[in-house]
């Protein structure tokens, strides 16, 4: 192992130069910056983080809670979080809350408290009272995505805006005979996303004057198979058809779009279809969705966690974000028509 004091030698400066020019605190000129980074490269040489942490009094590592390790989205949340923590050189720890409430205790009583982290990150996750005292007991930055938490400095997404900007574009382009894809209550969990952009939907045909119609609303599971269940139940059954489908998820919209295709729709020419996201598939399948920049989402995080650590408690104020998101059209959207070849009998708007 390399030892600073070679570092040293070779820079020509002190070991606390070394130190200093390595972990970015004190002043430290340019060239001798310059120095010590070409002489620890050519030495191999990398700060001890178990001497750093002695140092510093910090881990150089970041908690991050999320509810599940296996949906794009938080996975590509996640990616985001990690990239700018990396860029920044900390490391990350990840705690997965799962349905299990004896699991989910432990992270709070036992696994956060250990004090291996410098801060915190939580996503989509919806604190109760207690949950938040313990986070806020730990005396660490914290930052939550989702929320609002107002107990927490957050960034959120306004899911019921995200939804009306979806439906109003449908309603835009003259559709009136709307189903919705949503989810069913076991899947309606941390901060009711499903319900908020359900009640989005909702409001904007309101607000158009057109009454939502039970019969056009069919409950998945935010994934690809549930929303190709689901749009086949609506297209399937008896009686009058959608011309239109807001998915309220990316992946339920592709799943819809594939239904469509399989019963003999044309996509947009039979039937319109927008999600909710910016998933990685959507330019592939040329889909129209309302983007929420997950992967920013998680940047943005990083980036606030990290000013919460750099900032003085004189400086450190609580914050709450809107988060971005935008309406990109693709082609699975488009004026209702009525084709008379059409064997369906799409209906007329």
């Amino acid at each position: 192992m390399v030892s600073i004091d070679e570092v040293a030698r070779l820079a020509g400066v002190s070991t606390a130069t070394v130190s200093r020019a390595l972990s970015g605190r004190g002043h430290v000129s340019a060239a001798s910056r310059e120095r010590v980074r070409v002489a620890a490269q050519s030495l191999g040489y990398v700060v001890s983080s178990r001497a750093s942490s002695l140092a510093s009094g910090r881990t150089k590592n970041i908690g991050v809670v999320v509810p599940f390790l296996d949906r794009w989205f938080f996975s590509t949340v996640l990616s985001g979080v990690s990239s700018a923590l990396m860029r920044a050189g900390y490391d990350i720890t990840l705690y997965n809350i799962t349905a299990d409430r004896d699991i989910r205790r432990g992270v709070f009583d036992t696994a956060l408290r250990r004090q291996r982290v410098d801060a915190v990150i939580a996503v989509s996750i919806e604190l109760d009272d207690a949950e938040t005292q313990q986070l806020m007991a730990l005396e660490l930055p914290i930052i939550a995505i989702g929320g609002p938490n107002p107990k927490l400095d957050t960034l959120t997404v306004d899911d019921e805006a995200v939804a009306v900007l979806a439906t109003e574009h449908l309603l835009g382009l003259g559709h009136t005979d709307i189903a919705h894809i949503g989810a069913s209550p076991e899947f309606d969990l941390d901060f009711h996303i499903p319900t908020r952009r359900r009640l989005g939907f909702e409001k904007a045909l309101t607000d158009a004057g057109i009454a939502p119609n039970p019969a056009f609303s069919e409950p998945a599971d935010f994934t690809v198979d549930g929303g190709y269940r689901a749009c086949k139940q609506l297209l399937g059954r008896p009686g009058p058809r959608p011309t239109a489908v807001f998915a309220a998820s990316d992946e339920m919209a592709i799943g819809a779009i594939l239904a469509a295709r399989d019963l003999g729709f044309r996509v947009p020419e039979d039937l319109s279809i927008v999600g909710i996201d910016g998933h990685e598939l959507g330019e592939f399948f040329r889909l129209t969705t309302v983007d929420q920049f997950p992967l920013g989402q998680g940047e943005r995080a990083a980036e606030a966690v990290l000013a919460k650590l750099e900032a003085t408690d004189a400086t450190s104020t609580q914050a709450h974000s809107a988060l971005p998101f935008e309406l990109i059209v693709r082609a699975t959207t488009a004026r209702p028509s009525i084709n008379p070849s059409d064997p369906h009998g799409s209906p007329k708007s």
